[in-house]
């Protein structure tokens, strides 16, 4: 019996996938981030590492505390509107103000994907890490991040990671994150057996 060569269809749908990769960077979300959260990274005290957890508003919060919670609010509008240099101007200016804040640096890094800055995204990624381990939407950043920059391993792990942390994130980012799995598990073993001895 007769085998179908299957390799057309493998390469339509990693086409399709590709081409769908710039569509789930303009529709990615901006991080977002509480009151308690703002005026912890202005003081430097160490931000609330739970997952999902939602401090609220800040009753309390000073004048300067209200002023960057407005700068970072202001940010994360140019983000959404696609204004990625704006934006990634006035991120620089919040983590002036709160180096300490990591959704700041976050969103900093989707500044830069959207700038085809993919080196300086993955560093600004990184920075969210080192300040919140389970910071699940860093990790998908940081996939696209690698991804741009060509190592598939990496960009995998990282979504991996992602998804193993991210079951409270919003259902259409989880699809869109285990198609990228899928995509780069097939890219990879195309590779593989590309490069294996005899071919």
């Amino acid at each position: 019996m007769k085998r179908r060569d299957q390799r057309g269809l493998g390469l339509a749908l990693t086409v399709a996938a590709v081409l769908l990769g710039g569509f789930w960077i303009a529709r990615l979300p901006p991080a977002r981030v509480s009151e308690a959260a703002v005026a912890d990274a202005a003081s430097g005290a160490d931000v609330d590492a739970t997952p999902g957890v939602d401090a609220g508003v800040d009753a309390g919060a000073t004048a300067p505390d209200a002023e960057l919670r407005r700068q970072f609010e202001a940010a994360v509008v140019l983000l959404n509107s696609q204004q990625h240099a704006q934006a990634a101007s006035a991120l620089h200016r919040v983590i002036e103000r709160a180096p300490r804040l990591p959704e700041a640096h976050v969103n900093l890094g989707f500044a830069m994907l959207g700038l085809q800055r993919p080196a300086l995204a993955r560093n600004a990624f990184d920075n969210a890490l080192v300040l919140k381990a389970d910071q699940a939407n860093a990790y998908y950043g940081l996939a696209l991040a690698h991804e741009s920059l060509g190592d598939l391993e990496l960009a995998l792990g990282a979504m991996r990671t992602y998804l193993h942390l991210g079951h409270a994130e919003n259902e259409a980012h989880l699809r869109r994150a285990r198609a990228a799995v899928w995509e780069w598990e097939s890219q990879i073993a195309a590779r593989r057996a590309a490069s294996a001895p005899g071919r």
